[in-house]
């Protein structure tokens, strides 16, 4: 990929981040639905978010899946979530991190907040389908965010893995545009304020601080991240690996070496890395992940 190319898509953040910022709030309708609702209501006719879904001996474990920053429970999902269903799982998504007069751009608010969000939701899921635990597969912030749940509000409990695609477990440099904003006073205090989780996920914020503070993982729960070295969101990309017990680093080009995903495809396209995800979802039942899983 050309060098100024891969600045695109940063620079496109920046700039959606800067409208969201600037915009004004406006105040959300008091008759809307919540987002289980309008999640569970667009999601069904696609396969997912049915709670009536039981799962299998062979898939014994409900399948949660965390979108990332400026995406939705539907959007976020439309390659992944039919690819687990047609193979037997129950698959469900949430909406979180919603501000209010911004429709559809989720996972903007505070991430604590977010994975008090996930909690509620993943609690809902294990008493629908009578699992004793789920497993989680987030992209970018919701391969990250989930960690904080673990950690720090009894998840650990109820999760046996989570997988994360291109996770931002420690911020990004944005390809080093983030350092550009020093040299514009208050602007990473404007960011606070109004797009929380952009802030929280700057590499070295506070957030990032308290959950990688004393070790990425916790006993109990298995983690996989699956990154792609042509990553130009969360950089460098090697900062998405986690270090600790029970934890399996997977870079897609060691296993296609002819896969060219960058940070939004990998989780919304990529079948590859789907295989990855289903492997670390059922390691008993892995297989070997190449080039030729594109049409598995």
């Amino acid at each position: 990929m050309l060098p100024w190319k891969r600045v695109l898509g940063p620079l496109a953040t920046l700039l959606l981040a800067a409208t969201v910022t600037v915009t004004p709030a406006v105040a959300a309708p008091t008759a809307a639905p919540s987002t289980t609702a309008t999640a569970e209501a667009a999601a069904p006719s696609r396969g997912w978010n049915d709670f009536s879904c039981k799962p299998s001996a062979a898939h014994p474990r409900p399948v949660v899946l965390v979108h990332g920053t400026l995406a939705n429970s539907v959007d976020n999902w439309l390659g992944l979530a039919p690819y687990l269903v047609n193979r037997g799982y129950c698959v469900f998504s949430l909406d979180y991190g919603q501000l209010p007069g911004v429709p559809l751009f989720n996972g903007l608010g505070p991430i604590d907040a977010s994975a008090a969000q996930l909690a509620t939701y993943v609690d809902r899921v294990l008493a629908a389908t009578g699992a004793p635990k789920a497993d989680l597969v987030g992209h970018s912030q919701g391969g990250m965010m989930p960690r904080y749940y673990l950690k720090f509000l009894g998840g650990a409990a109820k999760v046996n893995a989570l997988v994360g695609i291109a996770p931002s477990n420690r911020g990004t440099t944005l390809l080093g545009l983030t350092g550009l904003l020093e040299y514009f006073p208050g602007a990473k205090d404007l960011l606070t304020e109004k797009t929380p989780a952009l802030a929280d996920q700057i590499a070295g914020s506070p957030f990032l601080t308290k959950l990688n503070a004393g070790g990425d993982t916790v006993p109990g729960v298995r983690y996989t991240v699956i990154a792609t070295r042509y990553d130009e969101i969360v950089t460098p990309y090697r900062s998405q690996f986690l270090t600790g017990p029970d934890v399996r680093n997977v870079l897609i080009q060691d296993l296609c070496a002819a896969d060219v995903s960058e940070h939004a495809t990998i989780g919304l396209l990529d079948r590859i890395a789907f295989h990855e995800v289903t492997n670390a979802l059922d390691p008993a039942r892995a297989t070997p992940t190449t080039c030729a899983s594109v049409i598995g």
